[in-house]
């Protein structure tokens, strides 16, 4: 086998440049852009600009200043509520920034993207972090992946956005590649119910600009995620960098998810990487 252990994901350089990209799209929209619908169901390109603008408010006020949260009175038990809960949120905020204007939007949206940029550059990498990443399986993440996982809903709604309007994507290495290393994360948790003999390795390649070599190895009866090429391998898993954004936000169903992979070897147990969820929902 030729595998490396997975290294941290570092993305607090790319929040600055990723967010000017955004800014000077939202600058050219036509007035009629702003209603255009998503992939996101029931918001359009204004309501997921909103949307990213509720997102910084939240990391400034209880990540930076340590505002207090109220009370629940519901406090999510299981993650199928927890979910519910964070949709709640979501919609209440984007249902009240209905009365906010596109040009103020953008205004907002520079001040704040600029200073979660700062923020991040504040904290170690390396320490907790006040959230963990649910949806690769964690219950304590570190910075790194908890800033990492804020990149990736930034390019992702970007991305919806500019698809939503008919502008080009984000789809170079530079930004598509960190997506995709922390995305892949996810794998052991999502084969966490798949059992295999010890040694059982699924290759996953990705091609495209962005595209690399992961394995998910079986040890003592675990799946852990390396980068690098297993061989030999029990499933060969093959996707475009296209279908892999779109397979980690539920973009695709199922169908037409395992229709754009090709899976060589054990095709139930390749399969399992079409089920791979790298959003809450």
């Amino acid at each position: 086998m030729s595998l490396t252990s997975m290294q941290p994901t570092a993305t607090v350089q790319l929040f600055p440049d990723l967010s000017e990209e955004l800014l000077t799209l939202l600058r050219q929209l036509a007035p009629e852009d702003w209603g255009q619908p998503t992939a996101c169901p029931g918001w359009s390109v204004k309501d997921l600009v909103a949307h990213l603008l509720g997102g910084n408010i939240g990391r400034l006020s209880f990540g930076r200043d340590h505002l207090l949260r109220k009370a629940s009175a519901r406090a999510p038990s299981n993650n199928a509520e927890l979910i519910d809960w964070i949709n709640e949120q979501n919609a209440t905020w984007v249902q009240a920034a209905e009365r906010i204007s596109p040009p103020v939007l953008i205004d907002f949206l520079a001040v704040t993207d600029r200073q979660v940029a700062e923020f991040f550059t504040t904290l170690d990498m390396d320490a907790p972090a006040p959230i963990s990443v649910g949806w690769a399986g964690e219950t304590q993440s570190t910075n790194w992946f908890d800033v990492g996982r804020e990149y990736t809903e930034k390019w992702f709604h970007q991305q919806q956005i500019r698809e939503a309007v008919g502008a080009p994507g984000l789809m170079e290495r530079r930004w598509l590649l960190p997506v995709i290393e922390l995305c892949l994360r996810a794998l052991p948790y999502t084969y966490r119910e798949v059992a295999a003999a010890d040694s059982t390795a699924i290759r996953v390649r990705i091609t495209g600009a962005a595209g690399g070599v992961w394995s998910l190895v079986r040890e003592n009866q675990d799946w852990q995620l390396y980068a690098g090429e297993a061989t030999p391998a029990a499933a060969d898993v093959q996707l475009s960098d296209d279908t892999a954004w779109r397979l980690f936000t539920k973009g695709l169903d199922r169908a037409e998810l395992l229709s754009r992979m090709q899976i060589d070897g054990d095709a139930a147990l390749g399969a399992t990487v079409a089920d791979l969820v790298a959003i809450m929902a």
